[in-house]
């Protein structure tokens, strides 16, 4: 069975437990520690509303076990900076849309209009992807960028030719 960083994260209680996670982590190096990342990354995609605090708490914890991931690589030096501010970019998307107005279809466009640079534009996703795709983006907006989620409230979908045959997809909430 592959060892799970991030599993033994949540569960490390003791100062023993937490001196062997850091232990494991610092020996194990890049690839581990990758792997503790994403799966990081995954909760802090799935959290709700109400275990804003908690994820929170884990980043603190993280810093405490891990505080200089520089160290394994420089482009993590910065990375609980990065997780706490997707957290907290997070938590203002959930205070900022009640809990009724989040079904349907939500798209995050993110833009430069002093760039003749594409429009990046993430269609198609739940409320919560959408929280996760903002919140990922947010903290890394540079001069002049702008990011926006937006609930679709009509699109028209159509798909080239194929076959012959043309498919249509018309949603209307």
């Amino acid at each position: 069975m592959k060892h799970d960083p991030f599993k033994q994260f949540l569960e490390a209680e003791t100062e023993q437990q937490t001196a062997e996670l850091q232990e494991t982590m610092n020996k194990a190096g890049y690839s581990l520690f990758y792997d503790f990342l994403d799966s990081f990354k995954k909760h802090i995609h799935l959290f709700r509303d109400e275990e804003a605090e908690q994820m929170k708490a884990l980043v603190a914890k993280a810093r405490k076990i891990l505080p200089n991931p520089g160290a394994i690589s420089p482009s993590w030096t910065y990375i609980w900076d990065k997780l706490d501010n997707m957290i907290n970019y997070k938590v203002r998307v959930l205070l900022a849309v009640a809990p009724d107005d989040r079904n349907g279809d939500w798209q995050v466009l993110i833009d430069n209009p002093s760039t003749n640079r594409e429009v990046a534009c993430y269609p198609g996703l739940t409320f919560y992807d959408a929280a996760y795709v903002y919140a990922q983006f947010r903290p890394e907006l540079e001069k002049n960028e702008y990011i926006r989620m937006q609930k679709i409230q009509t699109h028209i979908t159509e798909f080239g030719e194929r076959q012959g045959i043309v498919h249509h997809k018309i949603v209307a909430e």
